[in-house]
């Protein structure tokens, strides 16, 4: 018999909550992210799908909708982002993806909400971007921002993706990338196979080396 998935939901709330109370947090350059945010801009935060799990402490008072898999796994990461504040449509790059993109879409444009979009998955290949975020930031008029959430030290999980869960007490560095546009009119393939590379190139530099100096969050 399988568990209901609002009971399974639950103790993945609760072990999330009581493992990033434990972490320390360090930003740098996000002052763009809440200029936009003032401003009333809507923005696309594009991540690696591996550094996925501190994204509730980035999100502060952000309203953002994400898209997940419409898997049973998919299912439960939904509920449980629910549970932490996220709005969330489902689809995925091979099962009703652009209806979800779209769907996405006109939630921003009608709410004034944010996206997040893990732009490798939700089954890869590693590290390599996905058109899924350019499309949403061109009919939403959205800006796109790169961010890199790196836990250190960090357990490595033998999936797709090598997804990163952070060790309990430890150190995760938040770096915001410059936000930039892609145009509805400008949106054909050598816009994106541009986009593709830009982005890829943007998120590698967002990690330096351990030990940088970031801003501490209370």
């Amino acid at each position: 018999m399988r568990i209901p998935l609002a009971w399974a939901a639950a103790p993945f709330y609760y072990l999330y909550q009581a493992v990033c109370a434990t972490l320390r947090f360090h930003e740098r350059r996000r002052e763009a992210v809440d200029s936009l945010d003032a401003a009333g801009e809507r923005m696309v935060f594009c991540l690696w799908h591996d550094e996925l799990f501190p994204l509730m402490r980035v999100r502060r008072d952000l309203d953002i909708v994400t898209v997940v898999s419409p898997s049973r796994d998919g299912e439960l990461l939904a509920r449980v982002l629910e549970k932490l504040g996220l709005r969330t449509v489902r689809g995925s790059s091979t099962r009703g993806g652009i209806r979800a993109l779209l769907g996405a879409s006109r939630l921003m444009k009608r709410d004034g909400v944010h996206a997040c979009i893990t732009i490798d998955g939700p089954m890869g290949p590693r590290h390599r971007a996905k058109d899924g975020a350019f499309f949403l930031s061109a009919h939403a008029d959205a800006w796109i921002v790169p961010v890199r959430i790196l836990p250190r030290p960090a357990l490595r999980l033998p999936s797709w993706d090598r997804f990163k869960v952070p060790v309990p007490f430890g150190r995760v560095d938040i770096n915001f990338g410059q936000p930039w546009k892609i145009e509805a009119g400008e949106l054909n393939d050598d816009t994106l196979a541009a986009a593709r590379v830009r982005i890829e190139r943007e998120l590698a530099e967002l990690a330096p080396s351990p030990g940088g100096v970031g801003k501490e969050l209370p």
